[in-house]
Parts: structure tokens; C-alpha cells; sequence
């Protein structure tokens, strides 16, 4: 994989002059030119820090998150230049144009707002670290349709995938996996305290990668249900039967789709008969520092997530923070009867943390709490 950088951006984020560089990192593809992969990333860092920072890399968009703004001599510049250029096609609107002088296309600084910023990147900007963000399309397509493209189409050639085969989620993983190993070989980066982050099926894919890549420092897993903190056989809200269905197979290896068979040659199989859980994807992210998020569900963070499985799951995969000398939730291993505690508790003393917010079906509310977790668990302050 090359990686190249596309633009860069001085852009202020809360106060803090930061530089933002939009990267791609393009696939070797010579056994298959058809099939096209650059996966896009935006890095933020400091532009003036004593040495390298923390870096949590976030699947969104690879946008800028605060894009700089033109000068009023800039603004006056473009203004002026595509009115040229309207008028060279169409001479008529010369007089158009002399006929309303106060008409702009390009506002000058100050009349209008900002562009808006995640929250999230102002609460870890504030916080002295950077952010990476990458954008999950940009590696593999979120629909079936897209398997015969992205990283898994590549690899394939175009053809269907084998049952053995990557899903989107541990795609996305793969090319979070990608990304650090160029985050790896930037100064202002220490590569030793990278995290990952994403929500709903981002937070499946973060809880992937971090159980598939041992570099990965930390992880914030965000309302991500089934397919992610929550148990497969426990028998409430998201199924199995949603992840093998039409809405979302494309997210799991083909094999994991005959666990929704009711009819099938070989039988049924029901999620009883998958030989894991999802306690055990959260235990292969031990002893590492791992953040477990949800929201309510008055306010969107739906109770089909379970958070109630989730908190179970979480309880039960503690044994392993333990086994490893790392601190768990703290409230013993017996997940049978483990019962959530009141929102806004914080259970956050070891290296497996929970915390449900009161908000919706987002990590933003639990960003703040998150940071200073993490900068405990990895001796992080900033200067």
C-alpha cells in the first residue's frame, strides 16, 4: 500500500491551531485493475506540541472537521472570478450582475457561521490528543452490492466471496489496521496510544479491529448491539436473524449467515450453535484499556441494542481482564445476574469500563469521560 497525502489544512478547532492532512492510501491492484481501493483518512494533529500525542482514530467521514476560510481579499478574488467566467458563457449577465453589485457568491469572513464541528473532536483536540478519520466507504461499501468491489472484491477478483470470507465489518478493521501502520511512521504521532472508536456498526467494526490488532491502545465501543457487545443467544431485541438477513449480511463472513437458517440442507441452526459469544470478541481485547458505551432509549439509543445483553456480556468477559492481571468491571464474573447500573454511573477503575449517558445513539455524552479514562489507563497528560 502507498499512502499519499492529498491537502492540508491550518485549520482552529476550540482555540487550538491544528493541522489537518486528508490522506489516501492506495491498494496495490496490479492483480486486478478493475477494482480500484484508496482509503481515505483525515489526520488532526497539534500544530505546535512538545512531541508526539495520542491518536484516536474514529470511523466517520474523512472530512475536514473545521475547514479554514478565505480572506476578504480571497473571498472578493473568487467572487470576482467566477462571475468572469459566467459572463464568458453567457454575455446577458453582465447586465444582470451590474444590475445587483451587492450580489455575492463568496461571503466574506464573518457573515456566516463556521462549519459545524463533531463535538467529540473538540472534547479530544481540548484534551491535547489527534484524531484520525477514516472513511469506511472508502475501503468496503456498506450493501451487498458492494462485495464484488472494495477490499473484498479485490481480493476476489470481482467474484462472490467464499463462505470463509470477510464480512464489511472486519473489512473496515482491516483498513483501520491499514491506516496505523501509516500512523506508525508519523513523528507527531505516538503509535504506542492509538485508539479506535466508532458507533452502532462502527462500534462492531472498533470492537473487530481492536480484537484483531494488538497495536491498538484502546477502544470506545459505541451502541453497537449484535454483531458487537451484545450476546448472540440471548434472546432479546437484535438478532442473529438481522445480521444474516438482507439488511445486513454483507457485514459478516458468509459462513456466519447459516446461524439465521430456519430451512437449509444442512438443517436449521439457531445462535445456539454458534460456537462463540460476544463476550469472548470483547475478551480478545484484554488486558488493553476497553470502553463499553450505550445511551437510553427514551432519547434514540433503542432497547433492540440491549444494553442490558451488552452489560452482561461485558461482566462476563472480565474474567480475562482478571486472569490477566488487568482490573474488570469490578462486580464479580457471574454475568447471570449481573444487572445494569443506574445511567450516568460511572464504572470506570479498571481497564474494562461501562458507562450508559442519558442520551441517544451516539458516544458523544461519554467522550469527555472516556479521555480521562484513557489518559489514566495509558499515563497520558497533556502538556
Amino acid at each position: 500500500m502507498v499512502w499519499s497525502v492529498a491537502s492540508t489544512d491550518n485549520e482552529y478547532i476550540g482555540g487550538r491551531r491544528m493541522v489537518a492532512k486528508q490522506l489516501v492510501g492506495r491498494v496495490d491492484n496490479s492483480a486486478y485493475p478493475a477494482v480500484d481501493v484508496g482509503i481515505k483518512v483525515t489526520l488532526v494533529l497539534p500544530a505546535e506540541t512538545a512531541g508526539p500525542v495520542p491518536v484516536l482514530m474514529m470511523f466517520a467521514p474523512a472530512r475536514y472537521p473545521a475547514p479554514s476560510q478565505p480572506t476578504a481579499e480571497e473571498a472578493a478574488r473568487i467572487d470576482a472570478a467566477m462571475k468572469a467566467d459566467l459572463v464568458a458563457r453567457d454575455p446577458s449577465l453582465a447586465a444582470a450582475f451590474q444590475a445587483h453589485p451587492g450580489f455575492v457568491f463568496v461571503s466574506p469572513p464573518g457573515f456566516f457561521p463556521a462549519p459545524p464541528n463533531d463535538e467529540r473532536i473538540s472534547i479530544l483536540v481540548a484534551a491535547g490528543w489527534g484524531v484520525a478519520l477514516v472513511d469506511t466507504a472508502s475501503i468496503q461499501a456498506d450493501n451487498g452490492a458492494g462485495l464484488r468491489s472494495g477490499i473484498i472484491g479485490l481480493i476476489n477478483k470481482g467474484q462472490p466471496r467464499k463462505p470463509d470470507d470477510w464480512g464489511a465489518l472486519r473489512a473496515w478493521g482491516w483498513g483501520a489496521s491499514r491506516a496505523l501502520d501509516y500512523l506508525e511512521t508519523v513523528p507527531g504521532v505516538d503509535a504506542k496510544r492509538v485508539g479506535i472508536e466508532g458507533v452502532s456498526r462502527y462500534g462492531k467494526a472498533a470492537l473487530v479491529a481492536m480484537a484483531f490488532d494488538q497495536r491498538f491502545a484502546m477502544v470506545l465501543v459505541g451502541s453497537s448491539g449484535e454483531g458487537g457487545a451484545k450476546p448472540h443467544r440471548r434472546n432479546f431485541g437484535e438478532a442473529v436473524e438481522n445480521l444474516t438477513g438482507t439488511g445486513g449480511y454483507h457485514w459478516m463472513a458468509g459462513n456466519f449467515l447459516k446461524y439465521g437458517a430456519s430451512q437449509a440442507s444442512f438443517g436449521a441452526r439457531t445462535p445456539g450453535d454458534i460456537p462463540v459469544d460476544s463476550h469472548e470478541l470483547i475478551a480478545l481485547c484484554a488486558p488493553r484499556p476497553t470502553f463499553i458505551s450505550y445511551g437510553v432509549p427514551e432519547k434514540g439509543d433503542a432497547n433492540w441494542l440491549d444494553q442490558q445483553g451488552s452489560y452482561m456480556a461485558t461482566v462476563a468477559a472480565g474474567q480475562v481482564w482478571t486472569l490477566l492481571g488487568a482490573k474488570d468491571l469490578g462486580v464479580g464474573n457471574d454475568y447471570r445476574t449481573a444487572s445494569m447500573p443506574p445511567v450516568l454511573t460511572d464504572m470506570l477503575d479498571g481497564q474494562l469500563a461501562w458507562r450508559q449517558h442519558d442520551g441517544g445513539h451516539t458516544d458523544a455524552p461519554n467522550m469527555k469521560y472516556f479521555i480521562a479514562w484513557a489518559d489514566r489507563q495509558i499515563g497520558w497528560k497533556a502538556p
